[in-house]
């Protein structure tokens, strides 16, 4: 009988006795004790159902698939068939407090110094298949990488049913994964790992690591990437690389790379993006690219393309791996690219479907959300998640007509 009806008919059969003192007395006393039995039963299944369904004991790896199909109740299950090794918490490095100006350098500044050295971290969410094994992932032409908050659950949601779509386009193969962290904020983090695990389990697009998901962590989150590429995805051919914010035409990135020299494959160097040369750190304490001489004593930077968006080739992918566990990190991670690609005697190049900074426009009073500005770009920073959907449905729309091409898919500018 439901606990409800229960105390209904106990209650009546009290009523029934409230003229006899003494049974009074006991049966008062023999109801709270049934009441109370009822609320611990029914705390007890309220844990119980909670616990069984919140805290899961093992990451969540889960095997990928081509959107659109239908999910089968083995594809849910965990790959991976033993507990995963669990790294020790890296120590903090104290002899950085002995630096000159150590002690008036914001916190960021503080954290990196004495945590830099850390890279090893567990992987809390992964999509192991994600490019259908090592062996088979020469078949992902194009492998989109983007770097996502865990708090921006609409800008993936929004990145999913645009440009980030895992779809087959021009006869090759178009995959997804977001990379993430933890959230710096202790009270939003259970909720937020939790949002990433049912997001994982329904799209299986998801690779996020127990380290707090920071700015200065931004380089630490590439390296990790790189990490996962040389074990799971190492044949990708093509990988792109940038932000959740982005308006990323994988369209013409596929046309453009399928123009290139035939037969490449991945197999050659390719570094394109927004190239940035000719500048160094920023000494002043109010900006987010702040940098001190205890970070680094250099007055300049290497050559970069821009961290909102960057197209670089498996080869590249490899070699930038291969110099990364070599070289000391730098807080801002397009800058640390810049220095592997350097150190192993690459260059980045310049691509002018590439605009970080916005669309220029010829005149104020042109439209600068015309999707004719946009429709032959590679890339546009930023957006927010309306304005993506709006603009990938405008720019795919077959009545749009132009009165001229602003800009045509091009090879790289040397």
């Amino acid at each position: 009988m439901h606990v409800t009806q229960r105390k209904t008919a106990l209650i009546t059969f009290v009523l029934r006795l409230e003229n006899s003192g003494e049974q009074r007395c006991r049966m008062r006393r023999h109801f709270r004790l049934l009441e109370k039995f009822a609320l611990v039963c029914i705390g007890t299944l309220g844990l119980v159902y909670i616990f069984s369904h919140n805290s899961p004991s093992e990451p969540i790896d889960v095997v990928s698939r081509e959107e659109g199909q239908p999910v089968s109740l083995p594809d849910l299950v965990a790959v991976r068939t033993e507990k995963p090794k669990h790294t020790p918490t890296c120590r903090e490095n104290t002899s950085v407090s002995s630096l000159p100006t150590f002690a008036v350098q914001p916190q960021n500044v503080k954290d990196f110094l004495r945590y830099k050295h850390c890279r090893d971290f567990n992987l809390i969410q992964n999509v192991p298949r994600k490019c259908g094994g090592p062996e088979n992932s020469h078949n992902v032409f194009l492998l989109l990488v983007i770097k996502s908050d865990p708090f921006n659950h609409d800008r993936r949601d929004m990145v999913r049913r645009t440009w980030g779509k895992e779809r087959r386009f021009q006869g090759v193969q178009i995959k997804r994964v977001f990379i993430t962290a933890l959230s710096p904020n202790e009270h939003e983090q259970a909720k937020l790992n939790r949002v990433l695990e049912l997001e994982n389990r329904q799209h299986r697009d998801i690779l996020q690591w127990d380290f707090l998901d920071t700015f200065f962590n931004l380089t630490l989150k590439q390296f990790k990437l790189l990490q996962w590429l040389d074990i799971y995805c190492p044949k990708a051919q093509f990988i792109f690389n940038g932000d959740d914010d982005v308006f990323a035409n994988s369209d013409n990135m596929v046309e453009y790379l399928q123009g290139m020299e035939a037969g490449q494959k991945g197999g050659q160097h390719l570094y394109v993006g927004h190239l940035i040369a000719g500048v160094g750190p920023i000494r002043e304490r109010w900006s987010k690219y702040y940098i001190p001489e205890v970070v680094t004593t250099s007055q300049s930077y290497p050559p970069y393309a821009g961290g909102g968006g960057i197209l670089m080739s498996r080869h590249t992918a490899s070699v930038i791996y291969s110099v990364a566990r070599e070289i000391e990190v730098f807080p801002i991670d397009d800058v640390f690219l810049g220095m592997c690609l350097e150190k192993a005697g690459l260059a980045p190049k310049s691509h002018m479907g590439f605009r970080t900074a916005g669309v220029w426009v010829p005149s104020p009073k042109d439209d600068s959300f015309n999707p004719c500005y946009y429709r032959e770009l590679l890339l546009v920073h930023r957006f927010r998640p309306y304005e993506l959907l709006l603009m990938w449905e405008a720019v795919h729309n077959s009545s749009l007509r132009c009165a001229r091409s602003p800009l045509r898919v091009a090879l790289p500018q040397t």
